[in-house]
């Protein structure tokens, strides 16, 4: 069994794989963001470090969805190798931070290997409304986070919405982190919602 979440940033990925990763005994694929050597320049100025910094993340994505696709284990992976491509890059390029014969090279080495790969067998979308988002994002204190624009995260949070509609490589459903956040049963209620739509799948 495969499980990926994917969700804006700071909508509680690592929170979320955490707490099915303990309930069901599968083993978590986390985004390691201490491993990233791009990010913070990144931040700091987008139109210099786009490219290499989806190049990265694609290549990251890749060797972890492989790692979960050859283990005999059940996963649950925090980040799907799709976002990176059908949700940042073409933000990124609307806004005229990744140019587009980047974005084109970029987006037919994605293709082929999206080709290549299995999709898991359910894909959790974290819908987060983008006040929370900046709550959460402001409570773990990361300093490379402090640059982010409101505006990157409303162009982010409509493409994903948009995405998530449009996805059809397999099962999925959503969790709206807003009726979550701050709750103390809210792990419960997570363990519950994604129990029931496993289950739905045999």
């Amino acid at each position: 069994m495969h499980l990926a979440i994917a969700g804006n940033i700071g909508a509680g990925k690592t929170y979320v794989a955490s707490i099915l990763s303990q309930a069901f005994g599968f083993e978590a694929a986390y985004e390691n963001d201490q491993e990233n050597p791009f990010l913070q320049d990144f931040y700091e100025d987008m139109v210099r470090w786009a490219f290499p910094m989806q190049i990265f993340l694609l290549n990251r994505r890749l060797e972890t969805t492989l790692l979960i696709q050859r283990s005999d284990k059940s996963y649950v992976q925090d980040r799907t190798l799709y976002e990176d491509a059908e949700v940042f890059a073409p933000v990124l390029t609307d806004m005229e931070i990744l140019p587009v014969r980047e974005y084109e090279v970029y987006r037919a080495l994605y293709e082929k290997i999206a080709s290549l790969i299995r999709p898991p067998d359910l894909l959790i979308y974290l819908r987060t409304s983008v006040p929370t988002l900046v709550d959460q994002i402001l409570s773990r204190g990361r300093s490379y986070e402090e640059n982010i624009s409101l505006e990157y995260l409303r162009r982010l949070n409509k493409a994903y919405e948009a995405w998530f509609q449009t996805y059809d490589r397999g099962p999925k459903m959503v969790i709206s982190m807003d009726e979550l956040h701050g709750r103390d049963d809210a792990p419960a209620r997570l363990v519950d919602m994604v129990a029931k739509q496993i289950f739905s799948l045999f």
